[in-house]
């Protein structure tokens, strides 16, 4: 998802061929559980959503979004839009900027998959961190309202807004490892990497002292947020999709990891003169965090960092399986699935760096 322009809405396309379904049948479940004024739909599919195939809905009254699970064989747990609900309704109830869900739909026989619907939240989304619409001085602006928007769902409470048990507190990066490795290696279809072979070993041997839970986005970049039209405002934080408990540093650093990935991975900045772009440098923007979660400093950093990138490379891994399987639910999933191998290799180098700053 590079593209590098600002859009009212993110794009979209008339809906696939490989992801297009019943209409009329949709139509009928929206008049009936969501909205009785709704009149003939105009679909068309947002151009992003690697993982899950999300429509933008008209019905002539309003406006919506449904996201669903994609057609075809599934790998166990993953697509788990039932989660992705849940986590909406109990953010958008505290008063987190994300979209109103509207209803949940597990009957498979009126789109083919299960599927919710929410609000279509009107803004901008910026598909590159650089802000290349905006004039320098308002990017860091920007930034920090990205910065304190994470920092925000890092201090709420799991228990107090009714996410206690979705998922598992203490452990995190011990499962996560162990759950990336596992798909990573189960997938034999897509190949293996000696990067990411290495990683596989490495990385549970050397998860930090210390554990922390929070609720925890897992794709948290400026691509996954809208905007306010005009004001730097976060209006709508989306995709959950790998949202759980997890720990804080692992969901602030997949998120400040851009400073560290190069434009050809997810437009990253690594390289760049972020004076002259008007953005924060890596740790002014890690210390604005760490101001607003209370905290001294991050330790341990490159091992975060690396995870992450371990955990990229994983999930882009499956994207590559997906589209050797003939289900990938995005148009790039090609140029996303080539990155795997570039992305492991910088995992590998950022575990080098946390081996060399341990000693």
């Amino acid at each position: 998802m590079q593209q590098t322009t600002a859009t009212a809405a993110p794009d979209v396309e008339p809906v696939r061929a490989a992801f297009r379904f019943d209409e009329e049948r949709l139509a009928q479940w929206l008049h009936a559980n969501v909205d009785s004024r709704a009149g003939p739909l105009q679909v068309r599919q947002f151009k992003g959503g690697q993982s899950n195939p999300t429509y933008r809905v008209d019905t002539g009254s309003a406006s919506y979004v449904l996201r669903r699970k994609p057609p075809g064989d599934l790998l166990k747990g993953a697509h788990a839009i039932d989660r992705e609900y849940r986590v909406l309704a109990a953010l958008h109830a505290a008063g987190f900027p994300v979209p109103r869900v509207h209803g949940l739909c597990i009957d498979r026989g009126v789109v083919g998959t299960e599927f919710y619907v929410m609000d279509c939240i009107e803004g901008r989304v910026f598909w590159n961190p650089r802000l290349p619409e905006l004039a320098a001085p308002e990017r860091s602006a920007y930034f920090d309202a990205m910065n304190e928007t994470i920092a925000r769902l890092h201090t709420l409470d799991p228990a107090a807004v009714g996410l206690a048990d979705y998922g598992r507190a203490g452990g995190y990066f011990a499962r996560q490892i162990a759950r990336w490795s596992k798909q990573y290696l189960d997938d034999a279809l897509a190949g293996r990497d000696p990067c990411m072979d290495k990683l596989v070993d490495w990385l549970p041997q050397h998860v930090p002292e210390g554990d922390e839970t929070a609720i925890s986005h897992g794709d948290f970049r400026c691509d996954n947020m809208i905007f306010h039209p005009s004001e730097p405002r976060v209006l709508a934080v989306l995709d959950w999709e790998l949202s759980t408990l997890g720990h804080p540093l692992a969901d602030f650093s997949y998120h400040a990891m851009m400073y560290r990935l190069p434009q050809s991975i997810m437009t990253g900045l690594q390289g760049e003169d972020l004076q002259a772009l008007g953005l924060p440098t890596e740790d002014a923007y890690v210390a604005a965090y760490c101001a607003r979660t209370g905290r001294a400093g991050i330790p341990n950093y490159a091992f975060y960092i690396a995870f992450n990138m371990f955990r990229l490379a994983a999930i882009l891994h499956g994207i590559k399986g997906r589209l050797l399987r003939g289900t990938a639910s995005s148009g790039r999933a090609a140029e996303m699935a080539a990155n795997v191998e570039p992305l492991a290799q910088l995992a590998w180098q950022q575990a080098q760096l946390a081996m060399s700053e341990a000693h």
